[in-house]
């Protein structure tokens, strides 16, 4: 590994980031929503993982995404 991949995989970790974490990249790019296999994609403010296609937000805590539909706010939601 270089310095330059050391750099990058430090910040796709979100070190010091206020209010979480980010989420590895990688794992962005293999998670698919649990209801319906399609595709996701990141909110960084919200720290949530968005599925359009069922129209839900999965949260991420402490740089883990919780992918239970039980956990998933609806998007139709306020806040």
């Amino acid at each position: 590994m270089t310095d330059s991949d050391d750099n990058a995989a430090e910040n796709a970790r979100g070190a010091s980031r206020p209010g979480g974490a980010s989420v590895d990249p990688k794992l962005l790019e293999i998670l698919v929503c649990p209801l319906t296999k399609g595709p996701l994609r990141y909110d960084r403010e919200r720290q949530e993982l968005i599925s359009d296609q069922a129209g839900l937000a999965y949260p991420i805590r402490d740089g883990i995404p919780i992918m239970l539909v039980d956990e998933a706010r609806r998007l139709d939601e306020e806040g």
